[in-house]
Parts: structure tokens; sequence; C-alpha cells
């Protein structure tokens, strides 16, 4: 069973920086790609930011330029860099691991998995 853990999430001033941590259960995170979502109040879920197998990667435009997704294979961990943040940032950010093959990042990204009432890790961005 693929299995993700994240953490890393908080409040911060808008402007702030917080990096986000997405452990692989249960599988080897340099066999899958990874994509972190977010969702927020009153919102649709959204990719946020992508990484197929193949290294390549997609950003979703409002964060583009501001955040930077990492995958440290030797620790089975990826990562989300947030800089510069917004409060339009805020909400629950959750990770999924993708052992599929879809055609582009972008598609991969576009493929939005449901988020489970326990997963995700809460950031905070006050104005």
């Amino acid at each position: 069973q693929l299995r993700t853990v994240e953490s890393g999430g908080g409040f911060v001033q808008s402007g702030g920086s917080l990096r986000l941590s997405c452990a692989a259960s249960g599988f080897t995170l340099a066999d899958a790609g990874i994509g972190w979502f977010r969702q927020a109040p009153g919102k649709e879920r959204e990719g946020v930011s992508c990484m197929k197998r193949d290294g390549s990667t997609y950003y979703a435009k409002s964060v583009e330029g501001r955040f930077t997704i990492v995958r440290d294979n030797d620790k089975n961990l990826a990562y989300l860099q947030m800089n510069s943040l917004k409060p339009e940032d805020s909400g629950i950010y959750y990770c999924a691991a993708d052992i599929g093959t879809p055609p582009t990042v972008q598609a991969m990204c576009a493929d939005v998995p449901p988020r489970n009432s326990d997963q995700g890790t809460q950031v905070t961005v006050a104005s």
C-alpha cells in the first residue's frame, strides 16, 4: 500500500517560508512520481507541484518561482520548499505518489487525488 505522511506545516507571516516533508512508506520514492496538492476552505483541491520519476517538474502558475519540489531518494523523502508565502497559499497540503505513467507531469498534477481526512499538514499564512 502506498502511503505518505506529511509534516512541516505551520503558521507564518506573509513573505515567510516553510518546508514541507513527505515521507514515503511501503514504496520506494525513486520508483514513483510525487505530487503536492492543497485544499483550501471553499476551494477545489488543486495540484501545486509534481515531479515525475524522470525528474521533470510542474508548478502551478500561482506558485511558480516561489515553491520548489525536491526528492531525496536516499531518505525516501520529498519536500516542498515554499518561499514568499502569501495568504492565498493557506490550506491543507498533502502529497501523493503516482506509480502510473502519466503522459506529462502537467497531467499528473491535474489528476488531483482525494485527501483522506487524516492526511495533510496545515499551512496558514497571515497577511
